[in-house]
C-alpha cells in the first residue's frame, strides 16, 4: 500500500506540546520515505515553530481560532474553500490525522488522499473520514500513540524508542539577545497552562523559586504576564520574568541552557524534554502517562488521590490535587533529585 508514496500530508494544527510530540513521527516517516514531499497543516501562530523545517515542504496555516467565531462565518467559509481546493490540487497519496477531531477529520477528507489514516478512538466522528483506522491506545504516551500510525506505514521503530527518540527541530537562533540578560546558571519555570485546572498556584511557584539555589527565569506568553509577575513577587528576589518577550523558537535556547525545568502540564515542558533538560512536572487532573515529559530523566510531582487523574478543564470544588501540594513538598523532591546528580 505504501510502496509508491510521493506526497504526504500531516494534520496536527495544535497545540504546542502536541506539535513537539509529532516531531518523532515526522522523523521516522521521513526516514522511511526520504524522497516524499511532506506537508503539514498547522494553526496560525504555532506555524512559527515549524517555519523553515528542512523535512517539511509546505505549511498549510489555518486560522482555526477565528473559525470558531460565528461573526467570522463568511471569512471562515472562504478560508475553508481555499484550503479544500489547495489540498485537492496537491494530490496527496497519504494524509495522517494526528489530532482526531471533527475539524481535522474534515481536513483529512478535503486532502483527497487515497489513503487517509487516523485513530480508531478519535473523537467527534472524525474516524468517519478515514480509509484506515489504527488502534492507538489511550493508556500510552502521545508520542508512542503517534508512532503506532508510523508502524502501520512500515516505518522502523526502535524497541527502546524511549531512549532513542529524535525530535527534529526547525532551525532557530541559538543565541538570541534575550540570553544576554539571563544569569549564567538558572532554572526555567512555566507557571501557566492551557487549562486552568492544570495550574499549580503561581504564588507557590514564587515560594518555590525563593527556596531554590539557582535563580529562576519565568517564561509565559504576553497574555499570561500577570501570572509570571505573581511568581516574581513571591520569589524574594530569586526570579525574573521574560513573559511575552520570546518567540516560540526563542524558547528553545532559553530552555536548552537551563539546569532544569519546573512546570505545569504545558507545551514548553515538551520542548525541555526534547532538549534532554530534566523536567520537574507538577500534575493535578491531567494524566502524565499520556502527556507527561517523555523520557526517563524527568520527575512527575503529583498527589496520590483517588480522584486523579480526572481530566477536568476547570478547578473543582476542593482542587486538592493542586491546593494540597505545598512549595515545601515540591522543593524537597527537587532538592533531593538535584543533589543526586
Amino acid at each position: 500500500m505504501f510502496d509508491d508514496i510521493k506526497n504526504i500530508l500531516i494534520i496536527k494544527p495544535s497545540a504546542l506540546g502536541d506539535i513537539v510530540h509529532s516531531l518523532p513521527f515526522l522523523a521516522v516517516v521521513k526516514k522511511k520515505f526520504p524522497n516524499a514531499r511532506i506537508d503539514w497543516v498547522v494553526a496560525h501562530g504555532l506555524h512559527q515553530f515549524l517555519e523553515g523545517h528542512p523535512m517539511i515542504n509546505k505549511l498549510w496555516v489555518i486560522k482555526k481560532d477565528q473559525w470558531k467565531k460565528f461573526g467570522n462565518i463568511n471569512h471562515t467559509i472562504k478560508d475553508i474553500n481555499a484550503l479544500r481546493k489547495g489540498l485537492k490540487a496537491s494530490k496527496y497519496d497519504v494524509s495522517i490525522d494526528l489530532s482526531g477531531l471533527l475539524r481535522s477529520g474534515m481536513i483529512t477528507y478535503f486532502s483527497g488522499a487515497k489513503i487517509k489514516l487516523g485513530f480508531r478512538e478519535s473523537d467527534e466522528g472524525s474516524p468517519f473520514f478515514y480509509t484506515h483506522k489504527i488502534h492507538g491506545s489511550m493508556n500510552i504516551h502521545a508520542i508512542d500513540r503517534y508512532l503506532e500510525i508510523a508502524k502501520f506505514m512500515g516505518c522502523e521503530i526502535e524497541k527502546n524508542q524511549n531512549d532513542k527518540i529524535q525530535y527534529p527541530l526547525a532551525p532557530y537562533d541559538s543565541n538570541p539577545s534575550i540570553l544576554k540578560e539571563l544569569p549564567q546558571n538558572y532554572v526555567v519555570m512555566t507557571p501557566s497552562a492551557g487549562k486552568p485546572a492544570n495550574r499549580w498556584p503561581s504564588e507557590k511557584f514564587g515560594r518555590l523559586a525563593s527556596k531554590l539555589k539557582l535563580p529562576s527565569v519565568v517564561i509565559a506568553s504576553k497574555s499570561e504576564a500577570d501570572i509570571a509577575k505573581e511568581v516574581v513577587e513571591n520569589s524574594n528576589g530569586k526570579a525574573v520574568s521574560i513573559a511575552g518577550r520570546t518567540g516560540l523558537k526563542d524558547l528553545i535556547p532559553v530552555i536548552g541552557n537551563a539546569s532544569f525545568f519546573v512546570c505545569n502540564d504545558t507545551g514548553p515542558m515538551h520542548i525541555a524534554a526534547a532538549l534532554n533538560v530534566p523536567v520537574f512536572a507538577i500534575f493535578g487532573p491531567a494524566n502524565p502517562v499520556r502527556t507527561g515529559p517523555y523520557g526517563t530523566i524527568h520527575t512527575i510531582i503529583q498527589k496520590d488521590l483517588d480522584c486523579a487523574p480526572c481530566y477536568a478543564k476547570q478547578p473543582c470544588s476542593h482542587f486538592r490535587c493542586m491546593n494540597d501540594l505545598s512549595a515545601e513538598d515540591v522543593f524537597r523532591i527537587i532538592d533531593q533529585k538535584v543533589s543526586q546528580t
